[in-house]
């Protein structure tokens, strides 16, 4: 099996498509294709069913992707073993990150790190959740923030390192006006109310529907940007549950803010990276640590 054409099929995967996997290592897509026909030959399994609104990766696909994520990410931890072994180490740190994380945690410690290490090859994707594993185990990410929130099941991650960076608490938000404003509530006093909350199978519909068991709350209005949601709340359409570093940056007088009774529910941040760090990754990870 020809390891430039596994990379090509990992690339795909990737980017979601022949066309953006091409662009980004700079061929054509028909070049990809012929590749990845190639690998198809190699392996004796069809990888990409291609239809006429672009591909999507088979069972065998989605396998071979797996494996080689974990390939890549060896062949380039045996380079970066090899520089630092003839002392010159790479100083690269490549990081995924959701948006919340992105504006409240990342900042600080990126700035803190560039004063540490000025020299350094500092990045940032934005990625939602769950993706960004298969990322960090062909090494194109250093370092993934990510989260996972109540009734979610947490990805796989086989041969990576995960650990639990916070939790951060989903905080009941309604419209000031609202007569339950300041009482203490339960889900179950609120089942009348209209819900506003991510589209079904999205987490935070998840999160509010492993809450509710039983209980059939109406959610009339779905998105999954907390922006609009808290801007849906402020102009009395409804309520949501809303994480609590979202809330920390903006205070509004039209948002009442409190928290269910009976539940401590909260999304927890979790950080994962390979197992055996780099000194700038480790670093990075110390500076990201709730002081």
């Amino acid at each position: 099996m020809d390891v430039a054409r596994l990379r090509v099929l990992v690339e795909v995967a990737h980017a979601g498509s022949i066309a953006a996997a091409a662009q980004r290592m700079s061929f054509t897509p028909s070049a990809l294709s012929q590749q990845l026909a190639k690998l198809e030959r190699e392996v004796g399994s069809a990888l990409l069913d291609r239809g006429p609104t672009g591909v999507r990766l088979t069972s065998a696909g989605e396998v071979l992707v797996q494996h080689g994520e974990r390939v890549i990410g060896e062949l380039r931890d045996a380079e970066v073993a090899v520089a630092a072994a003839a002392g010159r180490a790479p100083q690269r740190l490549a990081i995924g990150t959701f948006a919340t994380a992105g504006k409240t945690l990342v900042p600080r410690a990126l700035a803190a790190l560039r004063r540490r290490h000025p020299a350094a090859d500092l990045s940032l994707l934005d990625l939602e959740p769950p993706a960004g594993y298969g990322l960090v185990t062909s090494r194109d990410l250093d370092v993934l923030i990510t989260h996972r929130y109540p009734g979610v099941a947490l990805p796989d991650a086989a041969g990576l390192h995960r650990q639990r960076l916070l939790l951060d608490r989903l905080r009941l938000t309604m419209p000031a006006g609202h007569p339950r404003a300041g009482s203490r509530n339960r889900l179950a006093d609120l089942a009348g109310d209209q819900w506003i909350s991510s589209a079904r199978g999205v987490a935070n519909r998840t999160c509010l529907q492993t809450l509710a068991g039983d209980l059939a709350l109406h959610v009339a209005y779905e998105t999954t940007d907390y922006e609009v949601i808290l801007e849906l709340v402020a102009a009395g359409l409804g309520i949501a549950l809303v994480p609590a570093s979202i809330l920390a940056s903006r205070r509004d007088n039209r948002i009442a803010v409190g928290d269910l009774v009976g539940t401590r529910a909260a999304r927890e941040v979790h950080l994962v990276h390979r197992k055996r760090p780099t000194p700038l990754v480790a670093d990075f990870i110390d500076l990201l640590q709730p002081k």
